[in-house]
Protein backbone atom coordinates (compact mmCIF):
# COMPACT_ATOMS: atom_id res chain seq x y z
CA UNK A 1 0.00 0.00 0.00
CA UNK A 2 1.19 3.53 -0.86
CA UNK A 3 0.92 6.39 1.59
CA UNK A 4 -0.52 9.51 -0.09
CA UNK A 5 0.31 12.85 1.49
CA UNK A 6 -2.31 15.51 0.93
CA UNK A 7 -1.30 19.24 0.84
CA UNK A 8 -3.77 21.95 1.68
CA UNK A 9 -4.21 24.73 -1.00
CA UNK A 10 -2.58 28.00 0.15
CA UNK A 11 -2.85 31.70 -1.14
CA UNK A 12 -0.91 34.89 -0.38
CA UNK A 13 -0.71 35.98 3.16
CA UNK A 14 -1.82 39.47 4.09
CA UNK A 15 1.79 40.50 4.67
CA UNK A 16 2.84 39.24 1.25
CA UNK A 17 -0.06 41.08 -0.39
CA UNK A 18 0.79 44.34 1.38
CA UNK A 19 4.46 44.03 0.41
CA UNK A 20 3.51 43.40 -3.23
CA UNK A 21 1.14 46.35 -3.23
CA UNK A 22 3.80 48.60 -1.70
CA UNK A 23 6.34 47.57 -4.33
CA UNK A 24 3.77 48.12 -7.05
CA UNK A 25 2.89 51.56 -5.73
CA UNK A 26 6.56 52.52 -5.64
CA UNK A 27 7.03 51.40 -9.24
CA UNK A 28 3.87 53.17 -10.41
CA UNK A 29 4.80 56.31 -8.49
CA UNK A 30 8.29 56.36 -9.99
CA UNK A 31 6.86 55.87 -13.47
CA UNK A 32 4.29 58.63 -12.90
CA UNK A 33 6.95 61.01 -11.60
CA UNK A 34 9.18 60.20 -14.55
CA UNK A 35 6.27 60.85 -16.93
CA UNK A 36 5.43 64.14 -15.20
CA UNK A 37 9.07 65.26 -15.34
CA UNK A 38 9.22 64.44 -19.03
CA UNK A 39 5.96 66.32 -19.68
CA UNK A 40 7.16 69.34 -17.69
CA UNK A 41 10.42 69.34 -19.62
CA UNK A 42 8.56 69.13 -22.90
CA UNK A 43 6.25 71.98 -21.90
CA UNK A 44 9.21 74.05 -20.73
CA UNK A 45 11.11 73.56 -23.98
CA UNK A 46 8.00 74.31 -26.04
CA UNK A 47 7.16 77.38 -23.95
CA UNK A 48 10.71 78.75 -24.17
CA UNK A 49 10.80 78.09 -27.92
CA UNK A 50 7.55 80.04 -28.35
CA UNK A 51 8.89 82.83 -26.14
CA UNK A 52 12.09 83.04 -28.16
CA UNK A 53 10.11 83.05 -31.40
CA UNK A 54 7.91 85.89 -30.10
CA UNK A 55 10.91 88.01 -29.14
CA UNK A 56 12.69 87.33 -32.43
CA UNK A 57 9.57 88.28 -34.37
CA UNK A 58 9.33 91.53 -32.42
CA UNK A 59 13.03 92.28 -32.97
CA UNK A 60 12.68 91.61 -36.70
CA UNK A 61 9.73 94.01 -37.00
CA UNK A 62 11.45 96.81 -35.09
CA UNK A 63 14.79 96.28 -36.85
CA UNK A 64 13.19 96.39 -40.29
CA UNK A 65 11.38 99.67 -39.63
CA UNK A 66 14.28 101.31 -37.79
CA UNK A 67 16.73 100.41 -40.55
CA UNK A 68 14.52 102.36 -43.00
CA UNK A 69 14.32 105.47 -40.83
CA UNK A 70 14.68 108.64 -42.88
CA UNK A 71 14.49 106.93 -46.29
CA UNK A 72 12.96 109.28 -48.84
CA UNK A 73 12.69 112.25 -46.48
CA UNK A 74 14.43 115.54 -47.28
CA UNK A 75 17.97 115.49 -45.83
CA UNK A 76 17.68 116.04 -42.09
CA UNK A 77 13.87 115.74 -42.07
CA UNK A 78 11.31 118.48 -42.58
CA UNK A 79 9.29 121.05 -40.66
CA UNK A 80 5.59 120.30 -40.28
CA UNK A 81 3.13 123.24 -40.08
CA UNK A 82 4.65 126.03 -38.01
CA UNK A 83 4.32 129.75 -37.46
CA UNK A 84 1.15 131.77 -37.03
CA UNK A 85 -2.00 129.63 -37.06
CA UNK A 86 -0.21 126.33 -36.42
CA UNK A 87 -0.52 123.73 -33.66
CA UNK A 88 1.47 120.60 -32.90
CA UNK A 89 1.17 117.61 -35.21
CA UNK A 90 0.86 114.13 -33.70
CA UNK A 91 2.02 110.54 -34.10
CA UNK A 92 0.82 107.36 -32.39
CA UNK A 93 -2.87 108.34 -32.70
CA UNK A 94 -5.74 106.50 -34.41
CA UNK A 95 -8.85 107.57 -36.41
CA UNK A 96 -10.83 108.01 -33.19
CA UNK A 97 -8.27 110.66 -32.12
CA UNK A 98 -7.03 108.36 -29.35
CA UNK A 99 -3.29 108.82 -28.74
CA UNK A 100 -1.52 105.81 -27.23
CA UNK A 101 1.57 107.47 -25.74
CA UNK A 102 2.07 110.12 -23.08
CA UNK A 103 4.31 112.08 -25.46
CA UNK A 104 2.90 112.04 -28.98
CA UNK A 105 4.00 115.37 -30.48
CA UNK A 106 6.95 116.10 -32.75
CA UNK A 107 10.02 117.77 -31.22
CA UNK A 108 9.89 121.51 -30.62
CA UNK A 109 12.57 123.63 -29.00
CA UNK A 110 16.36 123.30 -28.96
CA UNK A 111 17.36 119.91 -30.34
CA UNK A 112 21.04 119.24 -30.90
CA UNK A 113 21.82 122.93 -30.61
CA UNK A 114 19.25 123.91 -33.27
CA UNK A 115 15.87 125.54 -32.63
CA UNK A 116 13.07 123.58 -34.30
CA UNK A 117 9.30 123.78 -34.28
CA UNK A 118 7.05 120.79 -34.95
CA UNK A 119 9.89 118.99 -36.70
CA UNK A 120 9.67 115.56 -38.35
CA UNK A 121 12.93 113.63 -38.01
CA UNK A 122 13.44 110.23 -39.60
CA UNK A 123 13.66 108.67 -36.14
CA UNK A 124 12.03 109.91 -32.93
CA UNK A 125 13.24 108.30 -29.68
CA UNK A 126 10.69 107.63 -26.95
CA UNK A 127 12.59 107.07 -23.69
CA UNK A 128 10.30 105.76 -20.91
CA UNK A 129 7.35 106.50 -23.19
CA UNK A 130 6.41 102.98 -24.27
CA UNK A 131 3.45 102.22 -21.98
CA UNK A 132 0.02 102.66 -23.50
CA UNK A 133 -1.93 105.51 -21.94
CA UNK A 134 -4.65 104.24 -19.62
CA UNK A 135 -2.78 101.10 -18.59
CA UNK A 136 -0.53 100.42 -15.59
CA UNK A 137 2.42 102.70 -14.88
CA UNK A 138 4.94 99.87 -15.19
CA UNK A 139 5.15 96.34 -16.49
CA UNK A 140 4.46 94.22 -13.41
CA UNK A 141 6.59 91.24 -14.47
CA UNK A 142 9.76 93.30 -14.83
CA UNK A 143 8.82 96.42 -12.82
CA UNK A 144 10.11 98.58 -15.69
CA UNK A 145 8.79 101.29 -17.99
CA UNK A 146 9.45 100.35 -21.64
CA UNK A 147 10.74 102.73 -24.29
CA UNK A 148 8.92 103.64 -27.48
CA UNK A 149 10.42 104.38 -30.89
CA UNK A 150 8.97 106.00 -34.01
CA UNK A 151 10.48 105.40 -37.44
CA UNK A 152 9.52 107.53 -40.45
CA UNK A 153 10.26 106.62 -44.07
CA UNK A 154 8.81 106.64 -47.58
CA UNK A 155 6.90 103.58 -48.79
CA UNK A 156 8.50 102.61 -52.10
CA UNK A 157 6.29 99.55 -52.59
CA UNK A 158 3.41 101.65 -53.97
CA UNK A 159 4.41 103.75 -57.05
CA UNK A 160 2.60 106.95 -56.06
CA UNK A 161 5.62 108.90 -57.32
CA UNK A 162 4.75 107.80 -60.89
CA UNK A 163 1.38 109.56 -60.74
CA UNK A 164 1.10 113.12 -62.04
CA UNK A 165 0.11 115.42 -59.19
CA UNK A 166 -1.82 118.66 -59.66
CA UNK A 167 -3.47 121.17 -57.33
CA UNK A 168 -7.04 122.22 -58.18
CA UNK A 169 -6.46 125.39 -56.15
CA UNK A 170 -3.97 126.95 -53.74
CA UNK A 171 -5.76 126.01 -50.51
CA UNK A 172 -3.73 122.80 -50.19
CA UNK A 173 -6.78 120.76 -49.17
CA UNK A 174 -7.02 118.66 -52.36
CA UNK A 175 -4.74 117.13 -54.99
CA UNK A 176 -5.51 115.23 -58.17
CA UNK A 177 -3.40 112.17 -58.98
CA UNK A 178 -3.40 110.97 -62.60
CA UNK A 179 -1.76 107.68 -63.65
CA UNK A 180 0.93 107.53 -66.38
CA UNK A 181 -0.28 107.88 -69.96
CA UNK A 182 0.78 104.33 -70.76
CA UNK A 183 0.99 102.45 -67.46
CA UNK A 184 2.62 99.00 -67.51
CA UNK A 185 0.54 95.87 -67.04
CA UNK A 186 -0.55 95.42 -63.46
CA UNK A 187 0.09 99.05 -62.53
CA UNK A 188 -1.79 99.47 -59.22
CA UNK A 189 -4.65 101.93 -58.89
CA UNK A 190 -4.76 104.35 -55.97
CA UNK A 191 -7.99 102.75 -54.77
CA UNK A 192 -6.90 99.11 -54.62
CA UNK A 193 -5.91 96.51 -51.99
CA UNK A 194 -2.34 97.82 -52.06
CA UNK A 195 -3.30 101.44 -52.63
CA UNK A 196 -3.89 104.40 -50.36
CA UNK A 197 -6.23 104.36 -47.38
CA UNK A 198 -7.88 106.90 -45.13
CA UNK A 199 -5.39 107.89 -42.45
CA UNK A 200 -2.36 107.38 -44.70
CA UNK A 201 0.23 110.14 -44.89
CA UNK A 202 1.40 111.59 -48.20
CA UNK A 203 4.69 113.45 -48.66
CA UNK A 204 4.49 116.13 -51.38
CA UNK A 205 7.67 117.73 -52.73
CA UNK A 206 8.46 120.33 -55.40
CA UNK A 207 10.84 123.25 -55.85
CA UNK A 208 8.87 125.24 -53.26
CA UNK A 209 9.57 122.69 -50.52
CA UNK A 210 8.02 119.61 -48.92
CA UNK A 211 4.86 119.06 -46.88
CA UNK A 212 2.95 116.17 -45.34
CA UNK A 213 -0.81 115.63 -45.36
CA UNK A 214 -3.13 113.01 -43.88
CA UNK A 215 -5.74 111.55 -46.25
CA UNK A 216 -9.29 112.23 -45.07
CA UNK A 217 -11.15 111.29 -48.29
CA UNK A 218 -10.42 109.56 -51.62
CA UNK A 219 -12.61 109.83 -54.71
CA UNK A 220 -11.88 107.58 -57.73
CA UNK A 221 -10.62 109.16 -60.92
CA UNK A 222 -10.03 108.08 -64.51
CA UNK A 223 -7.63 105.24 -65.23
CA UNK A 224 -7.04 104.34 -61.59
CA UNK A 225 -6.28 107.88 -60.49
CA UNK A 226 -8.02 109.70 -57.68
CA UNK A 227 -8.84 113.00 -56.05
CA UNK A 228 -7.31 113.02 -52.58
CA UNK A 229 -8.56 115.31 -49.82
CA UNK A 230 -6.55 116.62 -46.87
CA UNK A 231 -9.21 118.24 -44.70
CA UNK A 232 -8.50 120.01 -41.43
CA UNK A 233 -9.28 118.20 -38.20
CA UNK A 234 -7.46 115.01 -39.16
CA UNK A 235 -6.40 112.61 -36.38
CA UNK A 236 -2.69 113.46 -36.68
CA UNK A 237 -3.25 117.20 -37.11
CA UNK A 238 -1.15 117.35 -40.28
CA UNK A 239 -3.65 119.22 -42.43
CA UNK A 240 -3.42 122.76 -41.13
CA UNK A 241 -4.47 124.87 -44.08
CA UNK A 242 -4.41 128.01 -41.92
CA UNK A 243 -0.77 127.65 -40.83
CA UNK A 244 1.70 130.23 -42.12
CA UNK A 245 4.39 127.70 -43.10
CA UNK A 246 5.07 123.99 -43.56
CA UNK A 247 1.61 122.94 -44.76
CA UNK A 248 0.46 121.78 -48.19
CA UNK A 249 -0.89 125.24 -49.00
CA UNK A 250 2.65 126.58 -48.63
CA UNK A 251 3.91 124.47 -51.57
CA UNK A 252 0.67 124.35 -53.62
CA UNK A 253 1.00 125.65 -57.15
CA UNK A 254 -1.12 125.72 -60.28
CA UNK A 255 1.93 126.23 -62.48
CA UNK A 256 2.30 123.11 -64.69
CA UNK A 257 6.03 123.87 -65.03
CA UNK A 258 6.53 123.17 -61.31
CA UNK A 259 6.07 119.39 -61.00
CA UNK A 260 5.11 117.89 -57.66
CA UNK A 261 6.14 114.41 -56.58
CA UNK A 262 4.02 112.42 -54.10
CA UNK A 263 4.97 109.42 -51.97
CA UNK A 264 3.17 107.51 -49.26
CA UNK A 265 4.87 108.06 -45.94
CA UNK A 266 5.02 105.53 -43.12
CA UNK A 267 5.17 106.79 -39.53
CA UNK A 268 5.59 103.60 -37.47
CA UNK A 269 5.43 103.65 -33.66
CA UNK A 270 6.16 100.74 -31.32
CA UNK A 271 4.87 100.57 -27.74
CA UNK A 272 3.68 98.01 -25.17
CA UNK A 273 0.02 97.43 -24.32
CA UNK A 274 -1.37 95.68 -21.25
CA UNK A 275 -4.93 94.62 -22.19
CA UNK A 276 -7.60 95.35 -19.61
CA UNK A 277 -9.02 91.81 -19.86
CA UNK A 278 -6.07 90.32 -17.98
CA UNK A 279 -4.03 89.22 -21.00
CA UNK A 280 -0.26 89.40 -20.88
CA UNK A 281 1.60 92.49 -22.18
CA UNK A 282 2.12 92.66 -25.93
CA UNK A 283 4.11 94.74 -28.35
CA UNK A 284 2.01 96.97 -30.61
CA UNK A 285 2.83 98.49 -34.02
CA UNK A 286 0.91 101.61 -35.05
CA UNK A 287 1.22 103.06 -38.58
CA UNK A 288 0.15 106.59 -39.60
CA UNK A 289 -3.40 107.25 -38.44
CA UNK A 290 -4.44 103.59 -38.43
CA UNK A 291 -5.41 101.37 -35.51
CA UNK A 292 -2.43 99.62 -33.85
CA UNK A 293 -1.97 95.88 -34.30
CA UNK A 294 -0.25 93.38 -31.95
CA UNK A 295 3.15 92.12 -33.06
CA UNK A 296 4.22 89.79 -30.24
CA UNK A 297 2.78 88.57 -26.93
CA UNK A 298 4.46 88.35 -23.52
CA UNK A 299 6.85 91.27 -24.08
CA UNK A 300 7.70 92.55 -20.59
CA UNK A 301 10.57 94.91 -21.36
CA UNK A 302 11.83 97.13 -24.19
CA UNK A 303 14.99 99.15 -23.76
CA UNK A 304 16.34 101.19 -26.70
CA UNK A 305 19.57 103.19 -26.73
CA UNK A 306 21.33 105.16 -29.45
CA UNK A 307 24.90 105.71 -30.60
CA UNK A 308 25.71 109.11 -32.06
CA UNK A 309 29.46 108.83 -32.74
CA UNK A 310 32.06 106.35 -33.93
CA UNK A 311 35.02 105.01 -32.00
CA UNK A 312 33.62 105.71 -28.55
CA UNK A 313 32.11 102.97 -26.39
CA UNK A 314 30.49 103.82 -23.06
CA UNK A 315 31.06 107.53 -23.51
CA UNK A 316 28.70 110.46 -23.59
CA UNK A 317 27.60 109.83 -27.17
CA UNK A 318 27.19 106.04 -27.12
CA UNK A 319 24.39 104.04 -25.51
CA UNK A 320 22.29 107.15 -24.90
CA UNK A 321 18.68 106.40 -23.97
CA UNK A 322 17.38 109.96 -24.44
CA UNK A 323 19.39 111.77 -27.15
CA UNK A 324 17.12 114.83 -27.30
CA UNK A 325 16.98 115.27 -23.52
CA UNK A 326 20.65 114.50 -23.05
CA UNK A 327 23.05 117.22 -21.89
CA UNK A 328 24.35 118.19 -24.35
CA UNK A 329 21.35 117.46 -26.56
CA UNK A 330 21.79 115.39 -29.71
CA UNK A 331 19.80 115.67 -32.92
CA UNK A 332 18.12 112.43 -34.08
CA UNK A 333 19.93 113.05 -37.36
CA UNK A 334 23.17 112.20 -35.56
CA UNK A 335 22.01 108.68 -34.69
CA UNK A 336 23.93 106.06 -36.62
CA UNK A 337 23.15 102.95 -34.53
CA UNK A 338 20.10 101.84 -32.57
CA UNK A 339 20.53 99.22 -29.84
CA UNK A 340 17.33 97.28 -29.12
CA UNK A 341 16.85 94.98 -26.14
CA UNK A 342 13.60 93.07 -25.62
CA UNK A 343 12.59 90.93 -22.67
CA UNK A 344 9.98 88.23 -23.06
CA UNK A 345 8.22 85.97 -20.60
CA UNK A 346 6.64 82.54 -20.77
CA UNK A 347 4.52 80.72 -18.19
CA UNK A 348 4.95 76.98 -17.55
CA UNK A 349 1.40 76.16 -16.49
CA UNK A 350 2.21 72.71 -15.10
CA UNK A 351 4.63 74.09 -12.53
CA UNK A 352 3.24 77.64 -12.47
CA UNK A 353 6.72 79.05 -13.01
CA UNK A 354 7.64 82.11 -15.08
CA UNK A 355 10.65 82.09 -17.37
CA UNK A 356 12.11 85.15 -19.05
CA UNK A 357 14.65 85.78 -21.77
CA UNK A 358 16.57 88.77 -23.15
CA UNK A 359 17.38 89.20 -26.83
CA UNK A 360 19.24 92.19 -28.22
CA UNK A 361 20.38 93.52 -31.57
CA UNK A 362 21.90 96.66 -33.07
CA UNK A 363 20.70 98.31 -36.28
CA UNK A 364 22.44 100.89 -38.43
CA UNK A 365 20.34 103.92 -39.32
CA UNK A 366 21.53 104.17 -42.89
CA UNK A 367 19.20 106.96 -44.02
CA UNK A 368 19.74 109.50 -41.25
CA UNK A 369 22.06 112.47 -41.79
CA UNK A 370 24.97 111.34 -39.67
CA UNK A 371 28.13 113.40 -39.60
CA UNK A 372 31.31 111.84 -38.25
CA UNK A 373 32.62 114.07 -35.48
CA UNK A 374 36.21 113.09 -36.35
CA UNK A 375 36.01 114.35 -39.95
Amino acid sequence: MKHVTRHKARGFTLIELMVAMAIGLVVIGAATQLFKTAMDSTMLVTSEAEMQQNIRTALNYISRDVSMAGAGLPPGGLALPYGIGSTSAKYGCDPTAKCYLTTFKYPTGTVGGVNVSNYMYGLIPGPLNGMEVGGPATLAASNTVPDAVTSIYVDYSFPLSQYTISFPDLTGTTIAAAPPAAPPAGFPAIISPTGLNLGDLVLLSNTKGSAVGEITAIAPGAGGGATITFANGDALNMNQSGAANGNIAYIATTNPNVPTVANRLFVVTYFVEVPANGQTPRLMRQVNGQLPIPVADNIIGMNITYDMCDGLVGGSCAGVRDPIGNVPSFSPNQIHKINIQLMGQSVLSAANQSHSMFLATSVSARDLTFKNRYQ
